[in-house]
């Protein structure tokens, strides 16, 4: 290991082991379990897809104790506050979730609570613990078949309600039921997959075989309407398309014959299928070669731009709600990206982007004494949010596999 690497490494552990029980609360208000929070000025709400990633890194940190029942306990609260439909909360906060902060018909619980649960499974040897809950994963999922299920075999967004990606320009202010988003639907390739391992674990070989079914047909979907040949690279999809009226005189003659249209727009999660297992070899390799390490686009100092460099929406901008995804840093990407080229064997690759990004966080801990929720690409330094920790993390994963080269 290079040795700048492996002092950035030293410096990133030393602060995790210190400030990881920042990251950990003990039951509060309408959180009855143990939990996980992101950090900073997250400190404390419970998040879906946050509190699953950063569970990831911290099973990675020496000598944190306990840490099953805030693993456990981050799953049982969402199951907790899961309603008659399936719809789960995104975020729950000691007085409050977001269904009574924000009312209405939103976007709730991404499609990762089950890949959540798995992994704590696996950690632990033990899925028993799910067996009395089980079903509501799967009531989960049928609330997104029920609003959010597209004629395509796709998954939109009903809005752009806390997304994750916050300002993502291919659901950002776009009309509602529009976006077929990737970062969506690889989430929920892995999430029916997660469901039938879970199910495979707990005896119920029936759920086995039906939701890896699901995935299959959910693979091809994104294969059909997302892959595009010309550009060599997967897109989010247009699904806000008018429905076809074989009444009516006009059009009739030829009407459409495609359920979505390609967005050619160039966002890091252009890459998840390569982390969700979805591309083909051949794919991959265009991903990586033609855009992944262009610098023009994605490449970066630091890492993966979240935001094509060459998009007219691009900007590296100091912002809360949303938090900006159009263009900066963040160790989330960083790590999915590197996580897809894992998947395919780009091992050059992919320990370029870990050594960039314990580069990232060894600095500005160096410099700050602690790590930002995302960075500019350029320079790599913070932007926003000191004090988070969250899936920051996970640059300790990727140290870990640097150091097993």
């Amino acid at each position: 290991m290079k040795p700048e690497i492996k002092r950035y490494g030293e410096l990133i552990r030393d602060y995790a082991k210190k400030n990881y029980k920042d990251c950990f609360r003990a039951p509060d208000g309408r959180l009855k379990h143990r939990f996980i929070v992101p950090g900073s000025c997250y400190s404390d709400s419970l998040w879906d897809w946050d509190s699953w990633l950063t569970n990831l890194a911290l099973r990675k940190i020496s000598g944190a104790e306990n840490i099953a029942e805030y693993e456990k306990g981050c799953i049982l609260n969402f199951l907790d506050h899961t309603d008659a439909c399936g719809a789960i909360p995104v975020f729950i906060t000691p007085e409050d979730t977001a269904f009574t902060i924000y009312p209405g018909v939103k976007n709730i619980h991404k499609p990762c609570l089950a890949q959540h649960a798995l992994f704590v499974a696996r950690e632990n040897g033990d899925a028993e613990w799910l067996r009395e809950k089980f079903g509501l994963f799967l009531k989960h999922i049928g609330w997104y078949d029920k609003n959010c299920l597209h004629e395509s075999g796709l998954y939109v967004w009903l809005d752009d309600f806390a997304i994750g990606v916050d300002n993502d320009p291919c659901t950002f202010y776009r009309p509602e039921k529009s976006s077929a988003s990737l970062f969506l639907n690889c989430l929920m390739y892995r999430e029916l997959l997660a469901i039938a391992e879970l199910a495979g674990l707990l005896s119920l070989p029936t759920v086995t075989d039906e939701y890896t079914a699901r995935a299959e047909a959910l693979c091809s979907a994104i294969q059909e309407c997302m892959w595009d040949e010309r550009d060599g690279i997967f897109y989010n999809a247009d699904a806000g398309l008018l429905p076809v009226d074989k009444t009516a005189l006009l059009h009739s003659g030829c009407p459409r014959h495609w359920s979505t249209v390609i967005q050619r727009i160039e966002v890091w999660a252009c890459f998840l299928p390569m982390w969700a297992g979805i591309a083909t070899p051949e794919q991959a390799e265009r991903m990586v070669k033609e855009h992944l390490l262009n610098e023009r686009t994605f490449a970066a100092p630091f890492g993966v731009r979240t935001l094509s460099k060459m998009e007219k929406m691009y900007a590296v901008i100091k912002s809360g709600n949303p938090s900006c995804w159009l263009g900066p840093i963040w160790g989330i990407s960083n790590y999915m990206v590197f996580e897809g080229l894992c998947n395919y064997g780009y091992l050059t690759e992919a320990r370029e982007l870990a050594e960039k990004t314990v580069t990232l966080f060894g600095k500005d801990i160096e410099k700050c004494g602690e790590m930002h929720e995302y960075y500019d690409p350029e320079s790599g330094e913070g932007v926003n949010n000191p004090g988070f920790q969250n899936w920051n993390f996970l640059s300790l994963n990727m140290l870990e596999w640097l150091e097993a080269l």
